[in-house]
Order: C-alpha cells, then sequence, then structure tokens
C-alpha cells in the first residue's frame, strides 16, 4: 500500500506549525480585544442542516463532504463555521442578544485544490447577531483592518450590498429568477474580465437587452455607488440607503482607505442578505481571496421555521491556509529549552523528576535519553544554542545534589536543585 495524504490535505509540523499556531494566536486576540467569545461548533451535521434551501446553495453542496453512519443516517462534514453558528443560534433561544462569536476550526470541501485552497482547511470565523446598523459591519471592518495589521500584510477590503445590486440589475431589466445567477457572473470580473463576463452572460440566454444593458453596465468609467446611484434613480431604495449609512461609517472611522466599495462584487454563497466584503492582498501578488463575509438576516429564523422572528447577522472569516500561503516564507524559529537533564549512567527515574520539578517552576526543560555518548549529547545542546544543562550521576542522586553545567560561560558547578532554579532564572532575568 503507497501511503500518502489525501489530495488537498497536509500535516503541519516544526516551524510551519509554530507559524501558524503565532497567526492564530494574533487573530484570536484581536477577536478578544473586540470582545468576540470563543466557540467550537461541531464538525459533523445532519445533511439536511447542510443542503438546507437557507444554506450555502448548489455550487457549495456539489463541494460537500457526505456519510452515512451506522444507523444509516445522512451526515456530512461541515463546509463552512456559519452554518453550524446559525444551527447554535437557532437550537439556544435563551442567548442573549447581541451576541459575538469567533470561532478557529477546520472545514471540508472536495473542491479543486489549488494555491491557498485545500480540501482540509482552518477557517477563523467572527459574528454578531443582535444588530441590525451598520454599526456591525463597521467593527468587523475593524477588525479585519486590524488583524491583519498585526499580521504586517497590507490588505484592501472590497464591500458592496447585495440589495443595491439587486436594485441595479432590476433597473436593467434583470428578473428576480435571473438576479442571483447574473450576481455570481458579474462577480467574476477580477477573474476572468469583461470580456469572460459578457461570454457567459450570453450564455445564460437572457434577453438581448438586458445582455446589452450589463454590458454598457460593466464598461462604465465610473462605478462609484455616488454615480450608479444617481443614473439608475434609486438614491432612496433601500439598498442605497444601507450602502450609504455604511460608507459614512467607514468614513468616519477613516477606514476608507484599506475598504473600497466594488458594485459588482456578491460572493458566492446564496444566504447573504445586504452588506458582503472579500479581503485581498494589497500589493496583488497573491491573487486568492485572504477572508470575506457579509450579512445573512435571514437563515437563523428559517432554521428555526419563524421567519417572522428577525435575527440579524453578520460575520467575516478569515481564509487561515490563503494567509498562510502568504507568509509561510517569514523567518521563525523553534523555541528552544532553557535547559537540557541528562542521566549518567541507570538515574533515568531521578532525571524525569528532577524535569518535572523544573517545569513546575515554569522552565522549558528537555530531556536527553537517547543513551549517545555524552560528548555527541553536549554537542548537540551546543548546537542548539541551549546554554544550561543538568548531568545527574549515581554520585549526584545519592547525594541529593545536580552538576549544572553552563555551556556559555563554560563553567560547571555541583548543587542542589533549587540552587540550580535560581541560577538559571538570574541568568534568564539578566538577558531579558
Amino acid at each position: 500500500m503507497l501511503m500518502q495524504n489525501v489530495k488537498g490535505t497536509f500535516d503541519f509540523f516544526g516551524n510551519e506549525q509554530l507559524l501558524r499556531k503565532k497567526t492564530q494566536s494574533v487573530l484570536q486576540e484581536v477577536f478578544e480585544l473586540y470582545d468576540f467569545d470563543g466557540m467550537d461548533s461541531t464538525m459533523l451535521n445532519e445533511l439536511d442542516l447542510l443542503t438546507s434551501k437557507y444554506a450555502g446553495g448548489d455550487e457549495i453542496v456539489k463541494e460537500m463532504y457526505q456519510l452515512t453512519d451506522q444507523g444509516m443516517r445522512n451526515l456530512g462534514l461541515r463546509y463552512d463555521l456559519t452554518i453550524p453558528f446559525a444551527k447554535v443560534i437557532a437550537l439556544n433561544p435563551s442567548i442573549e442578544l447581541p451576541y459575538k462569536r469567533y470561532e478557529i476550526g477546520k472545514v471540508f470541501r472536495d473542491g479543486p485544490v489549488k494555491r491557498g485552497r485545500l480540501r482540509e482547511f482552518l477557517q477563523c470565523d467572527v459574528d454578531i447577531v443582535g444588530v441590525e446598523g451598520p454599526e456591525a459591519e463597521a467593527e468587523l471592518m475593524q477588525v479585519a483592518v486590524e488583524a491583519f495589521k498585526r499580521l504586517n500584510v497590507p490588505i484592501t477590503l472590497r464591500w458592496n450590498n447585495r440589495k443595491f445590486l439587486g436594485e441595479i440589475l432590476e433597473k436593467n431589466g434583470v428578473t428576480s429568477d435571473e438576479k442571483l445567477s447574473v450576481m455570481l457572473t458579474l462577480d467574476k470580473i477580477e477573474k476572468i474580465g469583461n470580456e469572460g463576463v459578457v461570454k457567459e452572460l450570453i450564455s445564460k440566454g437572457l434577453d438581448p437587452q438586458v445582455t446589452s444593458a450589463l454590458t454598457e453596465l460593466i464598461q462604465i468609467d465610473d462605478s462609484s455607488f455616488e454615480y450608479l446611484s444617481n443614473k439608475y434613480n434609486i438614491e432612496k431604495s433601500k439598498g442605497s440607503l444601507e450602502v450609504h449609512a455604511l460608507q459614512q461609517l467607514i468614513d468616519k472611522l477613516e477606514l476608507d482607505k484599506a475598504c473600497q466599495f466594488d458594485p459588482f462584487l456578491s460572493r458566492g454563497l446564496s444566504f447573504y442578505t445586504g452588506t458582503v466584503y472579500e479581503i485581498f492582498d494589497a500589493s496583488k501578488t497573491f491573487t486568492s481571496s485572504l477572508g470575506g463575509g457579509g450579512r445573512y438576516d435571514a437563515i437563523i429564523g428559517k432554521l428555526v421555521g419563524r421567519e417572522d422572528i428577525q435575527y440579524p447577522t453578520v460575520g467575516i472569516s478569515f481564509g487561515m491556509e490563503s494567509i498562510m500561503e502568504m507568509i509561510k516564507n517569514r523567518p521563525i524559529q523553534l523555541p528552544q529549552p532553557v535547559v537540557v537533564v541528562l542521566p549518567i549512567g541507570e538515574t533515568v527515574s531521578v532525571v524525569l523528576k528532577t524535569a518535572a520539578v523544573l517545569r513546575s517552576n515554569g522552565i522549558r526543560t528537555g530531556l536527553e535519553i537517547s543513551k549517545r555518548k555524552l560528548k555527541k549529547s553536549l554537542s548537540s545542546v551546543a548546537a542548539k544554542g541551549i546554554r544550561f544543562v543538568i548531568l545527574i550521576g549515581e554520585d549526584e542522586a545519592n547525594a541529593g545534589m545536580i552538576r549544572l553545567k553552563d555551556m556559555k560561560e563554560k563553567t560547571e558547578i555541583v548543587v542542589t536543585l533549587e540552587e540550580a532554579i535560581k541560577r538559571i532564572e538570574y541568568e534568564r532575568k539578566s538577558v531579558l
């Protein structure tokens, strides 16, 4: 049998895992500074939930991993963190709103594998449920800008409003049945260009006048909100008012340099009801999305069978794998032990006990119990830049002492373990 990883899945260890953990820590710190609570939702869910018409839509369902358990129940692995989060809110009506949560967890999609896009990958989501106004979207934009600033990754956050885009499409003769399909095509302008979008619109079999009007729309030189809302006489429409309110907040919060309005952005998931946004590398050297999200007010109420109850919700997801692909070559040093303990002779039990005491005092401690020759063990320690070594032979063990070797000063003394801890701590503090 040829042993290999499933395509689109990877094991992480060493420096790569250290960098991943540090990145996750940065994101988690920002999330908690903004007062989001942590959550762990289920990876395994009822298939009916994940394939619900209120969930991700046909495109996502095609990429979902489906399975049947021994009880012949139809299940699926989560393809994002949004639907499981909506399920948690739906199942727990006692949760006080507004509720702000973050989750960092694995999701699974059986889709095409490319740079920054895997089949098993980590998502980092923040969501706010219970806030109707644009202040929720603005706060999530602040979170995104702050997080990438700390990661030293310059970003452009492109944003739009699906209601506003829908109103423009209606003015161009797009029917309600055609609207979502046309939105998804317009969303591809950055990837396939105007010519590719026009070809795709033609292939949909739209009314020729509609296709002509949409072709003119995507070729407009001025695609600003002000121009488009005036051109189509929709300044007072619901979508326009939402765009205007959020733009005012963006300007006042001085987010306008990073957050740019894009009238053709719609994102692929069908459940978004208002604002949508997507994050990109501002230098454009990395073309895949670094994150995205939007407002999805309808999902939770529909999941509980109460469409009359509003659960206004907005979220943003950070694409961990895309972020890691961008920063994977950054230099990082694996942490080393402060001290390594070596047995000389039959003193392994004493060595293990000594290491436990050192660790209980907050000192990162390594063990050298490979039974290599002492000279090779000390050479290995020196090569790693570890300053202290504790040697315990049978004489030291019987006397309740240890031999402390300072590799930097090239000194060696016999002391009690308590005295060794004091000396190690003193030297650590003097370095800091």
